[in-house]
């Protein structure tokens, strides 16, 4: 069998952001949780996962932390200095810095810097659950509170069919590289599968884990570090 046949799996994430919400002394993804930065914890998730072949790691051009959390040579991941205004722009200029090294088939799991509780049961669980749909898919979680709206005045949302959205989010290399660069407005995309969406097709949502929350808040780190807490 030609292995050329075979998909092969990378992990990119866009580490290039200031995490102003955090209200910290600098990027949140090198913020300390349960003993070593948010972003090691997610490269560390990757690495150890079988199924993914490399993992990629986008930061702004002069970031100078880089090197304490991912030496260069460690194996398996390379960083990528290219990194842009918006998560979008991060992707993108990942994506474009690997043309003629991935492959169009190539599945490319992209993963927010900040989510520190991936662990590779869920990338497997990703993986197989994906399987070859065209318009790949992401993880999330069906809403299970009683969604309200405030806007002149406070109504309620039917959560029937609701969704929130995690990471990663798995597409096909040539897919994601047209998405986003066909994308009009890069503020509006706050997650690859909105890209893809608008190509007018349906990422496919598999369940993930309310461990793989988004650290965005200070209050987010106490709440990633008991899942942590519970693997050791």
């Amino acid at each position: 069998m030609n292995d050329t046949n075979q998909p092969r799996y990378f992990a990119l994430l866009p580490a290039a952001g200031v995490g102003a919400r955090m209200a910290a002394n600098g990027p949140k993804q090198y913020l300390p949780v349960g003993g070593k930065p948010l972003l090691r914890h997610a490269v560390d998730a990757f690495r150890a996962s079988a199924l993914v072949a490399h993992t990629y790691v986008v930061v702004s051009a002069d970031d100078g932390q880089i090197d304490g959390v991912l030496p260069p040579g460690l194996d398996g991941v390379t960083v990528l200095r290219c990194g842009g205004a918006t998560r979008m722009d991060t992707v993108l200029n990942g994506l474009r810095a690997l043309q003629g090294q991935l492959r169009d088939t190539d599945l490319v799991m992209v993963h927010d810097a900040a989510r520190p509780g991936l662990t590779p049961a869920l990338i497997e669980k990703l993986v197989h659950g994906v399987g070859d749909h065209p318009a790949g898919g992401l993880l999330a979680l069906p809403v299970v509170d009683t969604v309200k709206r405030s806007a002149d005045g406070v109504s309620t949302v039917p959560r029937t069919g609701l969704w929130l959205a995690q990471t990663p989010q798995m597409f096909s290399y040539a897919l994601l590289l047209r998405a986003l660069g066909s994308a009009p407005d890069a503020n509006a995309i706050t997650d690859d599968a909105s890209a893809v969406e608008m190509l007018g097709l349906s990422p496919r949502l598999i369940e993930g884990h309310p461990r793989n929350l988004k650290v965005t808040l200070p209050a987010d780190i106490r709440i990633a570090e008991m899942y942590l807490a519970a693997d050791a």
